[in-house]
């Protein structure tokens, strides 16, 4: 037996917390009816100064649901839910699931190409969209793929304060000048919501059915729509609530879009098994969040780190702002120590590291809530945290076959968390997941104790004059410079060494620096082969909407 199976992480789980556990429930449904059972008066979700209770947000979801089986919306149809982060994204995956159907979560700041390519895979029965990305959805839609029904909700309604901050978006695709005589069905969701239809029939799902269709962000190609199963929701749901306790109730502030991932399980499905507030703040900006968790007085969240780092910069942040977040999680993309640090110095409150892929339907590492995450010694990585309950993971070579401790290689997971594959596409579920094993194309290690710590994607790695150069293992150090806000290192071509490192950042407010300096600072603190040769700085580095930093785009 290698190491690895011996399960060495197990001891440092927090005292009392079991290797597996037990999902109390069987779908995801069933746990949101349950959470309406228990607290049908309080409040399911806090947008602005709008408030759903439970009752009213199962009384919601029961109409569309009745809507969509009107509009000949069957069992196992797709319902593509193209929105940010408002209510009507919570009553249109429940009505989903009310109809038998499938949620596609789909990116709200996709374009009209990439739609297309989303729906031509998942064939969706229905769409619901904002007003304003009406063009773009129609524009995706061919005619052999346009859905009955095509649902449009404006972000102004469940709130009345109307925030002229909120609601500015890109111009919508040209795509066309008006909807064409062939297209059928289109209506606006308050519309439908106030038919009169039948109750949907009471839904039961199997553990193996597809809750949500996940597409993957395609930064490795065409993106894949992960299929998410019932049970490894209610899994990853109960996950969460055991893992960080969360408390029956406590709010949860939705600063991940709820379209990826971590707002799918770690914000939607946190709230309904704790029978939580989720509070939804349209999209992501500073200064509203802050704001918000102030006034909603949210008690647990988890995104992305830039997110924790433009709080930390905010002009408006302060310790009272965040008095009441006292369980704070950072997964998506490796945490520079530096920037914790930073924001335990500013707010008083310690972000928490974890780790997991579309494909695991959020987290299979976590740092136990009683812990700091260690920083490796000789790497300076921070921890991702040790795997949770009921999961095997392992350090691979490429042949698939576990290394020492401490050496580096590919992150390999298998529980049940893990999906069983990619829709329509048993070709790359053969290639990702082998006899249950998930392999991330994550590189990392694990030390003697049981941490795990991510060194970086595989594709991302720089091959200078024969050295590997991890990209983090350069931007943890530039996160370290006073001035640094973000940074990203990505390889470029040199004629002597094949590639060099170029690093990219971006400036805290007031302060100032040079490509030189950074140059200087980075030199002093790393081997030769590694520091940057050439640094650019930018007013703002390309994010995807989930927050990680696009190496691809500044390549």
């Amino acid at each position: 037996m290698n190491i690895y199976d011996q399960k060495p992480w197990l001891s440092l789980y927090d005292p009392g917390q079991p290797a597996n556990i037990t999902p109390d429930f069987t779908d995801a449904l069933a746990m949101f009816r349950a959470a309406r059972a228990r607290n049908p008066a309080g409040p399911a979700i806090r947008y602005f100064d709008g408030t759903l209770t439970y009752a009213e947000l199962d009384r919601l979801s029961d109409h569309l649901a009745g809507a969509l089986i009107a509009r000949q919306f069957r069992a196992g149809d797709r319902l593509a839910v193209f929105l940010q982060n408002v209510p009507q994204f919570v009553i249109a995956v429940l009505a989903a699931w009310k109809a038998g159907g499938i949620a596609v979560a789909v990116n709200p700041m996709n374009r009209t190409r990439e739609l297309a390519i989303l729906f031509a895979d998942c064939t969706p029965q229905a769409v619901i969209c904002h007003d304003d990305s009406y063009a773009a959805t129609i524009g995706a839609l061919e005619e052999n793929l346009r859905p009955p029904t095509i649902l449009t909700t404006s972000a102004r309604e469940f709130q009345t304060r109307n925030d002229p901050r909120l609601f500015t978006q890109p111009s919508a695709d040209p795509i066309l000048e008006s909807i064409p005589e062939s297209m059928v069905g289109v209506t606006t969701l308050s519309a439908a919501l106030a038919e009169a239809h039948p109750a949907p029939p009471a839904q039961q799902f199997r553990p193996d059915d597809v809750a949500f269709l996940v597409y993957t962000s395609g930064t490795t190609g065409v993106p894949k729509g992960a299929m998410n199963t019932h049970g490894n929701v209610t899994f990853n749901a109960q996950t969460y609530r055991d893992w960080i306790g969360l408390a029956e109730g406590a709010p949860i502030l939705g600063i991940a879009p709820l379209f990826h991932i971590t707002g799918l399980i770690g914000h939607i499905a946190a709230a309904f098994i704790t029978a939580a507030p989720l509070i939804l703040a349209y999209r992501f900006e500073a200064g509203i969040v802050l704001d918000a968790v102030a006034e909603h007085q949210a008690a647990f969240t988890i995104g992305a780190i830039t997110a924790f780092i433009a709080l930390m910069n905010h002009p408006n942040a302060s310790p009272a702002k965040l008095a009441s977040m006292t369980k704070i999680y950072s997964g998506g993309a490796p945490i520079p120590p530096s920037v914790v640090t930073g924001f335990r110095e500013k707010f008083g409150q310690y972000i928490h590291n974890g780790y997991g892929l579309t494909e695991t339907n959020s987290p299979t590492h976590v740092v136990p809530l009683t812990s700091e995450a260690p920083v490796d010694p000789a790497s300076g990585a921070l921890a991702i945290g040790v795997p949770v309950y009921n999961t095997l993971s392992w350090i691979c070579d490429d042949a698939g076959n576990p290394v020492p401790v401490g050496e580096i290689g590919e992150i390999v997971t298998a529980g049940p968390m893990v999906v069983p594959g990619y829709w329509n596409k048993p070709d790359k579920t053969a290639e990702a997941i082998r006899n249950g094993r998930l392999h991330t194309g994550d590189v990392g290690f694990m030390d003697q104790a049981g941490w795990f710590y991510l060194v970086d994607r595989k594709k991302d790695m720089i091959n200078a004059a024969g050295y590997k150069v991890w990209p983090r293992d350069v931007e943890d150090v530039l996160y370290t410079h006073p001035a640094v806000r973000e940074a990203a290192v990505i390889g470029i071509p040199d004629p002597y060494r094949g590639e060099t490192v170029k690093a990219v950042i971006s400036l805290k407010p007031g302060t100032a620096t040079t490509p030189d300096d950074i140059i200087t600072f980075c030199k002093s603190r790393m081997a030769a082969y590694k520091y940057p040769r050439t640094v650019e700085i930018i007013d703002d580095l390309p994010k995807t909407v989930t927050g990680k930093i696009l190496r691809r785009e500044l390549r």
